[in-house]
């Protein structure tokens, strides 16, 4: 008996180290290609987490629905005239999950990210609204790739700010810093994450985290992605984030204590 399991564990093992070999010459393969690399994560046919170290993460997190969705979002933001070809409301039908249709809110842990531009009403006063208004559709094409590509969700525009939701800590840390980097060239960005239990409808996020992460960005200063310890806590060590030392923060509203931290890229 003793000799059979051996040989069972043996076996599992072998097919192991089979499979790892296969995906790492898949990835490898992949990663060949730049472009087509980056397209593949932001669509969700792979996960970046597996890309960059094939064997010891999942190839793909994201559902059939999810990846077109995502490739539907893409092509939209490239040639906006498939708006019109598809029309709004195919677009809203995808981001219906099929309990949604039921009409009961969903309670689940995500990862919460607002994110606003600097100094963006002066802007407009001294550019004028047509300015303002090509700026945000230039920035708006500029997020989608850096939000899909980490696995993420615009839940809606909020003027020149934008309301975000990722599956984990790590993923919205990693979207938070990397979107500092592509603010508009004339403005800042900041960006604050909260992570926890929220209720998930057809069209929104809401709850307790939600306001937290409102009002953590509201403490952070152009160009710096804040966290909450909590969400250090649970994305642990990243590769390439440094986080920093941590503070407590008095956020308007919230009347527990609350401790942030810079994230930033190194």
């Amino acid at each position: 008996m003793g000799s059979a399991g051996e040989a069972r564990d043996a076996g599992e093992q072998a097919l192991g180290r089979i499979r790892r070999s296969v995906e790492s010459r898949i990835a490898d393969l992949i990663r060949r290609d730049p472009e087509r690399a980056a397209n593949a994560v932001e669509v969700g046919l792979v996960d970046r987490a597996w890309l960059e170290q094939p064997g010891d993460h999942p190839i793909r997190t994201a559902t059939p629905s999810e990846v077109v969705q995502r490739f539907v979002e893409r092509s939209v933001e490239q040639r906006p005239s498939v708006l019109g070809t598809l029309g709004l409301n195919a677009l809203q039908m995808l981001s219906w999950a099929p309990d949604d249709l039921g009409g009961e809110a969903a309670t689940t842990p995500l990862a919460v990210v607002f994110t606003d531009l600097e100094a963006f009403t002066r802007y407009t006063a001294d550019n004028g609204d047509d300015a303002a208004l090509a700026l945000l559709e230039s920035h708006h094409r500029a997020i989608g790739p850096v939000v899909r590509g980490r696995g993420g969700r615009v839940v809606k525009r909020l003027g020149d700010g934008l309301m975000l939701t990722f599956p984990s800590s790590a993923a919205a840390t990693y979207a938070a810093v990397e979107l500092l980097e592509v603010a508009p060239d004339q403005l800042r960005m900041r960006a604050g994450v909260h992570v926890g239990d929220v209720r998930v409808t057809r069209d929104d996020v809401l709850g307790h985290v939600v306001n937290v992460a409102a009002r953590v960005t509201e403490q952070a200063k152009g160009g710096q992605a804040l966290v909450t310890t909590d969400v250090r806590a649970d994305a642990g060590e990243l590769r390439h984030i440094r986080f920093g030392r941590a503070r407590r923060a008095r956020l308007k509203g919230i009347t527990e204590q609350i401790s942030v931290c810079t994230a930033e890229a190194v």
